[in-house]
Protein backbone atom coordinates (compact mmCIF):
# COMPACT_ATOMS: atom_id res chain seq x y z
CA UNK A 1 0.00 0.00 0.00
CA UNK A 2 1.74 3.55 -1.14
CA UNK A 3 1.84 5.98 1.99
CA UNK A 4 -0.06 8.88 2.39
CA UNK A 5 1.39 11.97 0.51
CA UNK A 6 0.98 15.43 2.28
CA UNK A 7 0.16 18.68 0.23
CA UNK A 8 0.22 22.31 1.83
CA UNK A 9 -2.65 24.60 1.38
CA UNK A 10 0.05 27.02 -1.08
CA UNK A 11 0.46 23.25 -3.07
CA UNK A 12 -3.11 22.77 -3.11
CA UNK A 13 -4.53 25.91 -3.78
CA UNK A 14 -1.59 26.02 -7.15
CA UNK A 15 -2.88 22.84 -8.27
CA UNK A 16 -6.04 24.55 -8.39
CA UNK A 17 -5.05 27.42 -9.44
CA UNK A 18 -3.45 26.07 -12.94
CA UNK A 19 -5.11 27.33 -16.36
CA UNK A 20 -7.31 24.43 -17.97
CA UNK A 21 -6.68 25.31 -20.85
CA UNK A 22 -2.90 24.97 -20.45
CA UNK A 23 -2.95 21.56 -18.99
CA UNK A 24 -5.50 19.91 -20.88
CA UNK A 25 -3.95 21.04 -24.19
CA UNK A 26 -0.24 19.97 -22.87
CA UNK A 27 -1.88 16.52 -22.49
CA UNK A 28 -3.09 16.23 -25.79
CA UNK A 29 -6.82 17.18 -25.45
CA UNK A 30 -8.26 19.03 -28.01
CA UNK A 31 -10.17 22.02 -27.07
CA UNK A 32 -12.99 24.18 -29.27
CA UNK A 33 -13.57 27.34 -28.98
CA UNK A 34 -17.28 28.04 -27.15
CA UNK A 35 -17.52 31.91 -26.82
CA UNK A 36 -15.11 32.92 -23.84
CA UNK A 37 -14.70 28.95 -23.06
CA UNK A 38 -13.17 26.13 -24.28
CA UNK A 39 -15.12 23.07 -24.85
CA UNK A 40 -13.59 19.40 -24.64
CA UNK A 41 -13.54 17.95 -27.77
CA UNK A 42 -14.01 13.87 -26.16
CA UNK A 43 -16.72 15.59 -24.54
CA UNK A 44 -18.46 18.09 -25.56
CA UNK A 45 -21.13 19.09 -22.04
CA UNK A 46 -17.92 19.90 -20.46
CA UNK A 47 -16.13 23.88 -20.79
CA UNK A 48 -13.21 24.98 -19.17
CA UNK A 49 -12.38 28.32 -18.74
CA UNK A 50 -8.85 29.97 -16.83
CA UNK A 51 -8.90 27.06 -13.68
CA UNK A 52 -12.49 26.48 -13.86
CA UNK A 53 -14.74 24.06 -15.56
CA UNK A 54 -18.72 23.07 -15.89
CA UNK A 55 -20.30 19.79 -17.31
CA UNK A 56 -23.13 21.12 -18.80
CA UNK A 57 -24.68 17.61 -18.81
CA UNK A 58 -24.47 17.03 -14.99
CA UNK A 59 -24.96 20.64 -14.10
CA UNK A 60 -22.00 20.62 -11.49
CA UNK A 61 -18.38 22.45 -11.49
CA UNK A 62 -15.09 23.47 -9.89
CA UNK A 63 -11.48 24.26 -9.96
CA UNK A 64 -9.19 22.49 -11.68
CA UNK A 65 -8.27 19.61 -9.23
CA UNK A 66 -11.55 17.82 -9.43
CA UNK A 67 -11.79 18.23 -13.50
CA UNK A 68 -8.42 16.17 -13.47
CA UNK A 69 -9.55 13.94 -11.27
CA UNK A 70 -13.06 13.23 -13.22
CA UNK A 71 -11.09 12.82 -16.46
CA UNK A 72 -7.90 10.66 -15.75
CA UNK A 73 -9.83 8.34 -12.79
CA UNK A 74 -7.27 9.56 -10.53
CA UNK A 75 -7.66 9.91 -7.10
CA UNK A 76 -7.05 13.25 -5.17
CA UNK A 77 -3.23 13.13 -4.72
CA UNK A 78 -2.53 11.89 -7.80
CA UNK A 79 -4.17 14.98 -9.80
CA UNK A 80 -2.72 17.19 -7.55
CA UNK A 81 0.84 15.59 -8.19
CA UNK A 82 -0.25 15.67 -11.79
CA UNK A 83 -1.03 19.58 -11.63
CA UNK A 84 2.38 20.32 -9.87
CA UNK A 85 4.14 19.15 -12.45
CA UNK A 86 4.51 15.20 -12.13
CA UNK A 87 7.98 13.49 -11.44
CA UNK A 88 8.72 15.22 -15.05
CA UNK A 89 8.73 18.76 -13.33
CA UNK A 90 6.26 20.42 -15.92
CA UNK A 91 5.16 23.67 -14.76
CA UNK A 92 1.77 24.63 -16.10
CA UNK A 93 0.73 28.60 -16.48
CA UNK A 94 -1.54 29.68 -13.67
CA UNK A 95 -4.58 31.57 -13.43
CA UNK A 96 -4.42 35.29 -12.64
CA UNK A 97 -7.17 36.06 -10.04
CA UNK A 98 -6.94 39.54 -11.45
CA UNK A 99 -8.30 38.95 -14.61
CA UNK A 100 -11.73 37.55 -12.78
CA UNK A 101 -12.71 41.06 -12.40
CA UNK A 102 -12.66 41.73 -16.54
CA UNK A 103 -16.02 43.03 -17.25
CA UNK A 104 -17.91 41.23 -19.78
CA UNK A 105 -18.60 42.97 -23.11
CA UNK A 106 -22.25 43.82 -24.50
CA UNK A 107 -22.98 41.28 -27.37
CA UNK A 108 -22.89 42.99 -30.73
CA UNK A 109 -23.08 41.72 -34.09
CA UNK A 110 -19.88 41.91 -36.55
CA UNK A 111 -19.96 44.67 -39.31
CA UNK A 112 -21.46 42.98 -42.35
CA UNK A 113 -19.85 42.66 -45.70
CA UNK A 114 -21.87 44.31 -48.70
CA UNK A 115 -22.14 40.79 -50.19
CA UNK A 116 -22.02 37.25 -49.20
CA UNK A 117 -19.76 35.79 -52.03
CA UNK A 118 -17.62 34.12 -49.73
CA UNK A 119 -19.60 32.49 -47.91
CA UNK A 120 -21.99 31.17 -50.50
CA UNK A 121 -18.81 30.24 -52.41
CA UNK A 122 -17.73 27.95 -49.20
CA UNK A 123 -21.10 26.99 -48.08
CA UNK A 124 -22.20 25.89 -51.64
CA UNK A 125 -19.10 24.32 -52.82
CA UNK A 126 -17.23 22.84 -49.67
CA UNK A 127 -20.23 22.04 -47.88
CA UNK A 128 -22.88 21.26 -50.34
CA UNK A 129 -25.52 23.32 -48.66
CA UNK A 130 -28.63 24.26 -51.13
CA UNK A 131 -28.50 27.83 -52.44
CA UNK A 132 -32.17 27.77 -52.18
CA UNK A 133 -31.67 27.39 -48.73
CA UNK A 134 -28.76 29.27 -48.05
CA UNK A 135 -30.61 32.40 -49.82
CA UNK A 136 -33.80 31.95 -47.48
CA UNK A 137 -31.80 32.16 -44.56
CA UNK A 138 -30.39 35.56 -46.22
CA UNK A 139 -33.02 37.00 -46.62
CA UNK A 140 -34.30 36.35 -42.93
CA UNK A 141 -31.09 38.00 -41.87
CA UNK A 142 -30.59 34.97 -39.94
CA UNK A 143 -26.83 34.31 -42.38
CA UNK A 144 -24.52 36.98 -43.48
CA UNK A 145 -20.39 37.29 -44.69
CA UNK A 146 -18.94 39.69 -41.57
CA UNK A 147 -16.71 42.34 -43.72
CA UNK A 148 -13.33 42.13 -41.33
CA UNK A 149 -12.69 38.33 -42.23
CA UNK A 150 -15.05 37.48 -44.70
CA UNK A 151 -16.42 34.54 -41.95
CA UNK A 152 -20.00 33.13 -42.13
CA UNK A 153 -22.10 34.34 -39.48
CA UNK A 154 -25.06 32.53 -38.19
CA UNK A 155 -27.56 35.14 -36.20
CA UNK A 156 -30.10 33.56 -33.17
CA UNK A 157 -33.14 36.01 -32.64
CA UNK A 158 -35.02 35.86 -29.30
CA UNK A 159 -39.23 36.08 -29.70
CA UNK A 160 -38.99 39.85 -29.86
CA UNK A 161 -37.11 39.88 -33.56
CA UNK A 162 -33.53 41.33 -31.51
CA UNK A 163 -30.21 39.56 -32.44
CA UNK A 164 -28.87 38.16 -28.76
CA UNK A 165 -26.36 35.33 -30.56
CA UNK A 166 -23.75 34.68 -33.14
CA UNK A 167 -21.72 32.17 -34.16
CA UNK A 168 -18.92 33.00 -36.60
CA UNK A 169 -17.39 30.22 -38.59
CA UNK A 170 -14.13 30.47 -41.23
CA UNK A 171 -14.47 30.50 -44.64
CA UNK A 172 -10.58 29.58 -45.14
CA UNK A 173 -9.87 26.72 -46.62
CA UNK A 174 -8.77 24.46 -44.26
CA UNK A 175 -9.39 26.11 -41.51
CA UNK A 176 -11.71 25.11 -38.46
CA UNK A 177 -12.07 28.50 -36.38
CA UNK A 178 -15.31 29.10 -34.88
CA UNK A 179 -16.74 30.74 -32.39
CA UNK A 180 -19.40 32.37 -30.71
CA UNK A 181 -19.20 36.49 -30.40
CA UNK A 182 -18.83 37.35 -27.05
CA UNK A 183 -21.74 38.11 -25.32
CA UNK A 184 -24.15 35.84 -26.89
CA UNK A 185 -26.55 34.45 -25.04
CA UNK A 186 -26.76 30.46 -24.61
CA UNK A 187 -30.55 30.02 -25.20
CA UNK A 188 -30.82 32.21 -28.02
CA UNK A 189 -28.37 30.08 -30.94
CA UNK A 190 -28.67 30.08 -34.64
CA UNK A 191 -32.59 29.02 -34.99
CA UNK A 192 -35.22 29.37 -37.61
CA UNK A 193 -39.04 29.29 -36.57
CA UNK A 194 -41.38 28.35 -39.26
CA UNK A 195 -44.38 30.48 -39.84
CA UNK A 196 -46.95 27.25 -40.25
CA UNK A 197 -49.06 28.33 -37.02
CA UNK A 198 -50.17 24.43 -36.42
CA UNK A 199 -48.56 22.25 -34.25
CA UNK A 200 -45.20 20.90 -35.75
CA UNK A 201 -41.66 19.42 -35.18
CA UNK A 202 -38.42 21.29 -33.99
CA UNK A 203 -35.29 19.73 -35.19
CA UNK A 204 -32.35 19.68 -32.85
CA UNK A 205 -28.56 19.93 -34.47
CA UNK A 206 -24.98 20.76 -32.41
CA UNK A 207 -23.98 22.87 -35.53
CA UNK A 208 -25.90 25.72 -37.83
CA UNK A 209 -23.66 23.66 -40.83
CA UNK A 210 -25.27 20.29 -39.89
CA UNK A 211 -28.68 21.89 -39.49
CA UNK A 212 -28.41 23.57 -42.97
CA UNK A 213 -27.18 20.63 -44.21
CA UNK A 214 -30.25 18.59 -42.85
CA UNK A 215 -32.74 20.91 -44.90
CA UNK A 216 -30.82 20.40 -47.94
CA UNK A 217 -31.27 16.56 -47.56
CA UNK A 218 -34.66 17.03 -46.67
CA UNK A 219 -36.23 20.08 -48.70
CA UNK A 220 -39.64 19.16 -49.02
CA UNK A 221 -41.93 21.68 -47.29
CA UNK A 222 -39.03 22.19 -44.66
CA UNK A 223 -40.40 25.58 -44.02
CA UNK A 224 -43.27 24.07 -42.42
CA UNK A 225 -40.88 22.91 -39.48
CA UNK A 226 -38.64 24.55 -36.85
CA UNK A 227 -34.70 24.18 -36.49
CA UNK A 228 -32.17 24.63 -33.72
CA UNK A 229 -28.48 24.29 -33.65
CA UNK A 230 -27.29 24.35 -30.29
CA UNK A 231 -23.98 25.24 -30.81
CA UNK A 232 -22.81 22.47 -28.49
CA UNK A 233 -25.17 20.24 -26.78
CA UNK A 234 -26.48 22.35 -24.12
CA UNK A 235 -30.82 21.76 -23.81
CA UNK A 236 -31.09 25.63 -23.22
CA UNK A 237 -31.91 27.05 -26.71
CA UNK A 238 -34.59 24.09 -27.18
CA UNK A 239 -35.99 24.59 -23.97
CA UNK A 240 -36.30 28.72 -24.23
CA UNK A 241 -38.07 27.76 -27.89
CA UNK A 242 -40.66 25.42 -26.86
CA UNK A 243 -41.16 27.57 -23.68
CA UNK A 244 -41.87 30.90 -26.68
CA UNK A 245 -43.47 29.05 -29.47
CA UNK A 246 -46.67 26.49 -28.41
CA UNK A 247 -46.70 25.44 -31.75
CA UNK A 248 -43.15 23.21 -31.07
CA UNK A 249 -45.43 20.15 -30.56
CA UNK A 250 -42.38 17.83 -31.13
CA UNK A 251 -38.78 17.23 -30.60
CA UNK A 252 -36.40 15.51 -33.34
CA UNK A 253 -33.12 15.05 -31.92
CA UNK A 254 -30.82 14.94 -35.15
CA UNK A 255 -27.08 15.56 -33.17
CA UNK A 256 -24.12 13.65 -34.43
CA UNK A 257 -23.48 10.44 -34.79
CA UNK A 258 -20.46 9.66 -32.20
CA UNK A 259 -20.42 8.45 -28.64
CA UNK A 260 -20.64 12.50 -27.24
CA UNK A 261 -23.53 13.30 -29.94
CA UNK A 262 -25.53 10.28 -28.67
CA UNK A 263 -24.62 10.70 -24.85
CA UNK A 264 -26.09 14.67 -25.54
CA UNK A 265 -29.19 13.45 -27.27
CA UNK A 266 -30.52 10.91 -24.42
CA UNK A 267 -29.62 13.50 -21.58
CA UNK A 268 -31.88 16.60 -23.85
CA UNK A 269 -34.71 13.57 -24.02
CA UNK A 270 -34.75 12.81 -20.24
CA UNK A 271 -34.47 16.60 -19.53
CA UNK A 272 -37.59 16.96 -22.05
CA UNK A 273 -39.34 14.40 -20.14
CA UNK A 274 -38.43 15.52 -16.68
CA UNK A 275 -40.23 18.77 -18.07
CA UNK A 276 -43.79 17.08 -19.30
CA UNK A 277 -42.80 17.00 -22.91
CA UNK A 278 -43.07 13.50 -24.35
CA UNK A 279 -43.05 13.65 -28.25
CA UNK A 280 -38.92 13.51 -28.71
CA UNK A 281 -37.86 11.44 -31.87
CA UNK A 282 -34.61 11.02 -33.24
CA UNK A 283 -33.25 10.81 -36.36
CA UNK A 284 -29.85 10.02 -36.81
CA UNK A 285 -27.44 10.34 -39.63
CA UNK A 286 -25.35 7.52 -41.58
CA UNK A 287 -22.14 8.93 -41.45
CA UNK A 288 -20.71 11.27 -37.88
CA UNK A 289 -23.06 14.13 -38.98
CA UNK A 290 -25.40 15.45 -41.32
CA UNK A 291 -23.37 17.51 -43.65
CA UNK A 292 -20.68 14.14 -44.01
CA UNK A 293 -24.42 12.68 -45.35
CA UNK A 294 -24.71 15.43 -47.73
CA UNK A 295 -21.26 15.73 -49.14
CA UNK A 296 -21.29 11.78 -49.71
CA UNK A 297 -24.56 11.87 -51.54
CA UNK A 298 -22.85 14.52 -54.24
CA UNK A 299 -20.36 12.87 -55.80
CA UNK A 300 -23.25 10.12 -56.67
CA UNK A 301 -25.57 12.27 -57.88
CA UNK A 302 -22.94 14.39 -60.18
CA UNK A 303 -22.26 10.47 -61.51
CA UNK A 304 -25.64 10.19 -62.26
CA UNK A 305 -26.53 13.19 -63.56
CA UNK A 306 -22.69 12.18 -65.73
CA UNK A 307 -24.65 8.72 -67.01
CA UNK A 308 -28.00 10.36 -68.03
CA UNK A 309 -26.50 13.24 -70.68
CA UNK A 310 -24.31 10.11 -72.35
Amino acid sequence: MSGYIYFTDEQKERANSVDLVDFLQRQGEKLLPSGRDKRLDSDHSITVRENRWYDHASEEGSYAIDLVKRLYNLSFPEAVSLLLGGEQGVEYRQHSKSSESEQRKPFALPPIHTDMRRVFAYLIKQRCISREVLSEFAREKLLFEDAEYHNAVFVGFDEKGVARHAHKKSTATGSSFRINVEGSHPAYSFHYISKNPYPHNLFVFEAPIDMLSYISLHPQNWKNASYVALNGVSEQPVLKLIECYPQLQGVTLCLDNDEAGRKAASRIHKTLREQGFEDVAYDVSAHKDWNDDLKAIEPQEQSESTLTMM
